[in-house]
Parts: C-alpha cells; sequence; structure tokens
C-alpha cells in the first residue's frame, strides 16, 4: 500500500496530501503523530488537502481537530481544503464547519493562510 498521506513543506506552511478515500481508523493515528512531529518541528501552518477522500468517520475527524488544536497553540492556522460532499457533510454534521477555516482548493487554502497569516501580525 501507498503513503496514506504525502507532505509537502514549503517556507510558510506544510501541505498534506490525504492520498486515500477513507480518512478513518486505518490512517487517522499515522497522520495525528505526523501531526505531532510536524508541530514539535516548528510547523504552525497546515493545510489539509482532502479532494481524494471521500469519507471521514470520528478518529479522521479527531485527527484534523487534533491539526486545529497544535496550529492554533502554535498560533498558526490550518486551513482543510478539497472536501467531497460526503465528508462536507459529516463536518457540517458535526458543527465543525464553524471551527475549520474551510476552502475549496489548495491555492484559496494558500491565499486564505498567507491572509490570516499577516492578519495575525507574521506575514509580509
Amino acid at each position: 500500500m501507498n503513503q496514506p498521506f504525502a507532505v509537502e513543506r514549503s517556507e510558510r506552511y506544510c501541505l498534506i496530501r490525504i492520498q486515500t478515500e477513507k480518512l478513518d481508523t486505518m490512517i487517522a493515528p499515522a497522520l495525528k503523530s505526523e501531526l505531532v512531529v510536524l508541530n514539535a518541528d516548528g510547523v504552525k501552518n497546515l493545510i489539509i488537502d482532502l479532494s481524494e477522500t471521500r469519507y471521514c468517520d470520528s478518529s479522521g475527524l479527531s485527527a484534523i481537530l487534533v491539526a486545529n488544536r497544535l496550529c492554533k497553540n502554535a498560533n498558526g492556522v490550518l486551513v482543510v481544503t478539497g472536501l467531497q460532499e460526503p465528508v462536507k457533510k459529516l463536518i457540517s454534521i458535526s458543527q465543525l464547519d464553524s471551527i475549520l477555516k474551510i476552502t475549496p482548493d489548495i491555492s484559496s487554502a494558500i491565499d486564505r493562510l498567507v491572509a490570516e497569516d499577516v492578519e495575525l501580525g507574521r506575514g509580509e
């Protein structure tokens, strides 16, 4: 099996592409530990791309919330992008759409992140 997610680092943020249809108990623990490692490594801003993910369960949501908390605690920003309808519904039902920053695609996620970064007084 391929890696369930890919991590791409850039100067300002880290992009995590979930490369599987299901973000569930098989993937979430590895994702959580990766998030903790990135956070310990000084990564403050994250973009999680879920465009390949059609299904997310409570453990997947939990991993996203861990990312959100780690970013917040580091005075950073988490942006979730590429939500497919079933995942969007779950996030909405869980009322996480009011907590999470959600964008339709990666380029708007980057724009949002840079804007938030500037707002927090850390950007150019």
